[in-house]
Parts: C-alpha cells; structure tokens; sequence
C-alpha cells in the first residue's frame, strides 16, 4: 500500500513571512528582510547613535531575520550589505528623516481606534472625491484634511481618495515616485497622522480610499534591485522594467504587494484601494496577482465585517478586471471608465489631440451613458485597430467615471484647470451630465467650487542628472505646442510650482464659486433622494438634431434613467441658444436647470422653457420627486 509523498520535503515551499520590522506578541521586535542576492547580511540598529550591529540568520529562499528585545517606536535602523552600504529598509514602516536615511521602527497596533461601530459605504452610494494631501491646504498635511472633512459631507462627499501616500524622495511630490510602499510619507505627517485622518473621517461617515502604485517605484531611494529580484526585463512600462510578479523569485514580491495590500486595510483602516494603471502590471501566472490581492483583501473585511472597495485604474476598457473568477475574471469591485470624461472634455473644449482623437462627437458621450464604454470592441482611430469589450448589463456602480482628476489636469503643459478656460455655463454643464450617470461620480478637489489655481506636474527630487531629465521630458512631452518656451511651463522641481497648486477653498458667498458648489451640492442630494436616479441599471441615451437661432444644426444629448417615474435630462452641447426639442416627455414636468439663477445661470424659475440656454441642461420628472 502507498504510503504517499512528502510533498512538503519533495518540492520545498517558500518561506514566507511578513516583511519589514514587526513587534511580536511576547514584546521583540522582529525583522524580515527578503535579499537573496547576499549570503550576509547585518542589522544595524541606532546607526547615527550607539550603534549595534547584528549578523541576521538567512533561510534557502533568501530571506534573512534577527529579533531582539527593548525595542522602542522611532527606533532608527538600516541594513549593511556585504559591499558595506547601509540601506534603509525596503518594508519599512516609516522613513522620518527620509528615503535615504535610516528606517525607523513603527507600531500601528498600539493607536487606539474609534470606529468599531463602522461599516463602511456601500459601492451604489460612493460619491468620491479625489485629493492630493500636499496641496488640499496650506499646511500639506494629514491632520489638516480633518477640520475639511465636515465640509466635504455636507457636500454630499461619502468616500475621500487620498492619492498615494507611500514615501517619495523630498517633501512634494503627485506621489506616484514612491520607492517604500509601506512607509507613510514623513511630510505629510507619517503612519500615525494617517491613523488619525482615517479614524476622523470613519466618525463623520466618510470613506476612505487609498491610491496604491504596484506598477513601478519611483527612481530616487529605490534601493530594491541591491537586495532582491524586483524587475524584470522581460516587461517594459513607461517607467522601466516590470515588477516581477510571475517570473524567478516571484513568490517574495508577489509577498511584498499582496501584504502591503493588507496592511492599509489592517492597520490603517482604509475602506478601499485604488490601483493605479493595471494596464502595467504583467502577471502571465495562474494566479493573477490582483485577484490575489482582491481574495486577500476581502478576507480582512470579512473578519471586520465591513466594506472595503478595490477599485481598478485601467485604459484597457476590459470587464474581465471587474468579471467573478467564474466568468474568467478578476473580481475587482470597480474599474475607471475614462471615456466619459474624454467624450464630455472634447465636446466642450474642442480638443482632440492624442486619445482625443478618438472622441467629439455628441454620438460618444450619449454611448458613454447609455453602454459606458465607448470603445467596447470597435476599432480605435487613435490605437488603429479595435479596443475593448462590452459592458453589457453589468452593474453600473462597478464604474467610475469623472470630468476631471489629476492626469486630466495635471497631465496639462500649465495644469490649468477647466475654470480658466471653460464658460461658467459650461462648467455648469459639466456638473450636471457627471451627476446624472448612472455611474459611480468622482471629484477632483476644488472642481465643485470652480478652483481657479492649477495643478501642475511637480517633484523635490534630490539628485541633480534626475532632475535634468524630468525637466527635459516636461519640454519634449509639449513641444508640439505652439509657444515661446523660456519660463513659460511650470519647472517641476521649483517650489513655487507646488505653491501655486494649492487650493484657495473658497466660495463666498453670491460669487460663482458659491453658486458652483451650491449645484453640485443639489444634484448630489438629488441622487441620494430621487427614485429615477437610485436606478443604476435602466439609462437610455441618444442624440438630438436641432437648429440654433441662425437655422445652424447643433446637438442636443437626451439622456434617460429610471422607469417608473422616468427622468428625462437634455442637455444642450453648444455656446448657442436651441430651441427645446419636442421628445415624449408623458406626464413629467419641467423641475430642474443648471443654468437656474440660483447657480448663476439665467434660467428664471417661472414659467415653462421654451427655448434652451448654451450649455443648459434642463431635467423633466415628477415634482414630488424634488
């Protein structure tokens, strides 16, 4: 009779532990540092102070350990490599003195939480609201977003996304050019002040949504290749080599990421993550290292019994990212919709560069409502070939869409934002076609008062050749633009760049920017209580030919949503007068403008409208419903 195989002594299996500095449940302090490429390596602890240095144990999978005891928070430590360099740690917690400095020892279990009564926000109520820490106020810090949150509530805001956080090189950065993903950023005020940022939020009723770089790390203090297999060049991203998640000694990094995934969740109390540009991450694998991520991350929130959201940022239009494993996909709870934001920017600016190219029409935007994707497998002028797959009936919460975010404004050669080169009605307008989607909204900060300053590219790198070359890549990215260069586009690395991002937050009273945020404030109300648009599901769109006061053919876009009562919104796409097409309209009555008075717009309350404003939007339903 066979007695079986060992399989654990036959095919060894990786050990793997939770990187980084952890304090153990008899006090120690535990360190597991993933470097095979070296047979030795020491922990040095307290480097710059009364330096002890310790030979760390190392297993056959390269992951090398020490522990010790009276061991205290802030304890500062750095690893030396056989070559002699002392390195801060990849997994470290906390880099306070920066990305070249020591790390130092951080404890997320000892902050005492106050929301343990918090479940967090379903996905059909997430109204988002996208935030740069280091420009929402003066101070660029955590603890000064909380005396904001109250604001952003009243606003109609359920769920704040903090764009990446994880340590950058400098004190300003978009975040994107993190090299220690567990780290918190020092400059904003570290891991604690984020724990504190969370909890305030959680005690107000907000959400709060993480955005995670799994894609790349950024160039300065990225010491990952000295210790271990990281990249691999068997991929290319617009940032170098891709992360190794399928290749030889793949198991530590996929470890890397997945527990990173984790800790926001455990020790930070995120309520979701956003990962940033899926499109980059190369898994050829069985198991995809975002469905892993997915699997490992719902795990906590059912343990928690709370919500938590992993939200994908792709321009691939795929559904297999949001698709169950049994439908061949991923299992992702959302996915960005770019097309919306693409449609409604080309429509009123008249842009069509680049990926623009493939947008303007009125045809684009009606899609982007009624089916979401607008390129969901027909061919792409801009790619030249066919792009996408179909949406079809799934749940429209599952997408976010937007009519600004950071790329879309910062990604500009001034950063400016669309308050310096939109009308007022148009900006109006704006509002109203993002708010009645059926899809879950995002707003990018300042967008709901008008925000005048701009947000431009910006960094704080250290090293000289780096920043030369960011410098240079500015200018060549824009050099087809028609103008004199001299100091005209923003230089990334001056201070006053970053300066000149932050936000004003204000809208006194009787001015535009309080009629703005009074608008956005209505609709969201309106979604919150209006039947027709707590219908995800039931959203028809199409287009309308009409003529302008000079005979001209202009387009109108008819959007509906609901059934019973049904609401009917028609927006006028041009900077000239229309007159109000006749669409069976049943028994709805006139309820809605954004050019009202009281928005700023000329629309009187009185009476029926028999004529459209530019860029009006006009909505019919049931006045009960208002």
């Amino acid at each position: 009779m066979s007695q079986g195989i060992d399989t654990d002594s036959v095919f060894p299996q990786p050990v793997h532990g939770i990187p980084g500095a952890l304090r153990q449940d008899d006090g120690t302090v535990h360190w597991r540092l993933w470097a095979p490429k070296h047979d030795n390596v020491s922990l040095v602890i307290d480097p710059e102070g009364q330096r002890t240095e310790h030979t760390m144990t190392v297993d056959g999978q390269g992951y090398h350990r020490f522990t010790a005891d009276a061991v205290e928070e802030g304890t500062r430590y750095a690893f030396r490599l056989p070559d002699g360099r002392e390195l801060p740690d990849p997994a470290s917690r906390w880099q306070p003195d920066g990305v070249h400095s020591p790390s130092a020892v951080f404890f997320p279990e000892t902050y005492r939480w106050s929301d343990a009564s918090w479940r967090g926000v379903p996905r059909e109520d997430l109204v988002i609201y996208e935030l740069h820490v280091g420009t929402f106020t003066a101070q660029g810090t955590f603890d000064a977003v909380v005396p904001r949150l109250a604001e952003l509530k009243d606003l109609g805001v359920t769920a704040i996304e903090l764009m990446p956080v994880a340590q950058f090189a400098g004190d300003r950065n978009w975040g994107y050019d993190g090299v220690y993903p567990y780290a918190v950023q020092n400059s904003y005020g570290g891991p604690r002040a984020l724990q504190r940022l969370v909890d305030r939020a959680h005690q107000i009723g907000l959400a709060v949504i993480l955005d995670v770089v799994y894609n790349h790390f950024g160039p300065e203090g990225n010491y990952l290749g000295s210790f271990g297999h990281y990249f691999t060049d068997r991929y290319h991203t617009p940032w170098g080599d891709g992360v190794n998640f399928d290749g030889p000694w793949s198991d530590a990094v996929r470890q890397l990421v997945l527990e990173n995934a984790r800790m926001w969740v455990r020790d930070f109390h995120v309520d979701g993550l956003r990962l940033d540009a899926v499109h980059a991450i190369y898994d050829s694998g069985t198991y995809h290292i975002l469905a892993e991520l997915q699997a490992q991350v719902q795990q906590i929130a059912r343990q928690q019994t709370r919500t938590i959201h992993v939200i994908a940022e792709s321009n691939q239009n795929d559904v297999r990212l949001i698709d169950p494993p049994s439908r061949h996909g991923l299992g992702l709870d959302g996915v960005w919709s770019d097309g919306f934001h693409h449609s409604v920017r080309t429509l009123l600016t008249g842009e069509l560069e680049g990926y623009y190219q493939d947008f303007g029409r009125a045809e684009h935007l009606a899609k982007a409502f009624e089916q979401v994707f607008v390129y969901d497998g027909c061919y792409s002028p801009f790619r030249k070939r066919r792009h996408g797959n179909r949406v079809e009936d799934r749940d429209r919460t599952r997408f976010v869409v937007c009519v600004h975010n950071h790329d879309q404004i910062g990604n500009r050669a001034f950063g400016d934002r669309s308050a310096t080169y939109l009308s007022q009605p148009a900006q109006r307008l704006a509002c109203g076609l993002l708010l009645i989607s059926p899809c879950v909204p995002m707003l990018f900060m300042g967008e709901e008062y008008g925000e005048p300053h701009p947000f431009p590219f910006f960094c704080s790198f250290g090293d000289q050749d780096l920043i030369r070359a960011v410098r240079r890549g500015r200018r060549e990215e824009f050099a087809a633009l028609d103008f004199q260069w001299g100091d005209e586009i923003p230089d990334p690395q001056d201070r006053a760049t970053f300066e000149s991002a932050k936000l004003t937050w204000q809208w006194p009273e009787g001015t535009f920017h309080a009629r703005l945020r009074r608008l956005y404030r209505d609709l969201l109300a309106a979604r919150r209580q209006w039947p027709a648009l707590l219908d995800r599901q039931n959203t028809t769109a199409c287009v309308l030919a009409a003529t302008d006061r000079d005979q001209r053919e202009s387009p109108l876009l008819l959007v509906q949503r609901g059934q019973t009562p049904c609401l009917t919104a028609i927006a006028n796409l041009s900077s000239d007068h229309q007159a109000l097409p006749h669409v069976d309209r049943k028994d709805l009555a006139w309820m809605f403008s954004t050019e009202s008075t009281e928005y700023g717009g000329l629309r009187a309350l009185e009476g029926d409208p028999v004529e459209m404003l530019p860029y009006e939007m006009l909505i019919f339903g049931e006045r009960e419903t208002r």
